[in-house]
């Protein structure tokens, strides 16, 4: 194990217990990965992030094996291996069960354009149909609902997000909760969201590009 995966293995572990304290990850649900040169790392399954310690965190080669020796992964590995393998603009994910997004995602509900901030999801976020837990399916899934997007509703499921580094996938990741908090409070209303055009989001987009907020 080099310095620098010890440093990924930190950060993936840091990333994890501040996605559980938030409330995102409730019941060890959900996950964290980085990519690495040849492969990635992911959480393990079964172990509350509070007590996650960095060598405990699970090594994959490029081909999506597990090394030997190692505890077993979380179940949806398959998920990051076939976004790594399809978007090599990813270089962290981050799932969580979040509850907010969550309940949109239970309702079969995406997040429409309604606030600037979906921008940093690149648009709309799309909700993907239903499809059972650590499957092949629910690979296919995200990959089609993150296209062009850095976040993707799993219907009954939760949410992925994507990013260039593991901060901006966990920030990402921490505003979809928010914004489908404020779009439940629309719902619960009565009101109808004010949607951003497709022009206004590429200004943000763009702007938020600038700023460093969204990355390459």
């Amino acid at each position: 194990m080099t310095a620098g995966q010890v440093d990924v293995r930190e950060e993936i572990v840091a990333a994890s217990r501040a996605l559980d304290e938030a409330g995102l990850v409730p019941n060890k649900s959900g996950n964290v990965s980085c990519r690495l040169p040849g492969g990635f790392l992911v959480t393990p399954s079964g172990i509350p992030y509070r007590e996650l310690e960095p060598g405990q965190v699970v090594e994959f080669d490029e081909h999506g094996t597990p090394l030997p020796g190692g505890l077993r992964p979380s179940s949806e590995w398959r998920m990051h291996a076939a976004i790594y393998a399809c978007r090599p603009d990813v270089s962290a994910i981050v799932h969580t069960h979040s509850p907010r997004a969550t309940a949109l995602a239970c309702a079969g509900l995406g997040i429409p354009a309604f606030h600037y901030m979906i921008a940093l999801a690149g648009g709309a976020i799309r909700c993907m149909p239903y499809a059972t837990f650590g499957t092949a399916e629910l690979a296919a899934g995200a990959i089609a609902g993150l296209e062009g997007r850095r976040a993707v509703l799993l219907a009954n499921h939760g949410v992925v997000a994507v990013g260039p580094t593991l901060a901006a996938a966990q920030a990402v990741a921490v505003e979809v909760e928010n914004l489908a908090g404020q779009y439940l409070a629309l719902r619960a209303a009565g009101l109808e969201p004010v949607v951003l055009d497709d022009a206004e989001l590429e200004r943000v987009i763009e702007k938020f590009t600038d700023y460093g907020r969204i990355g390459p």
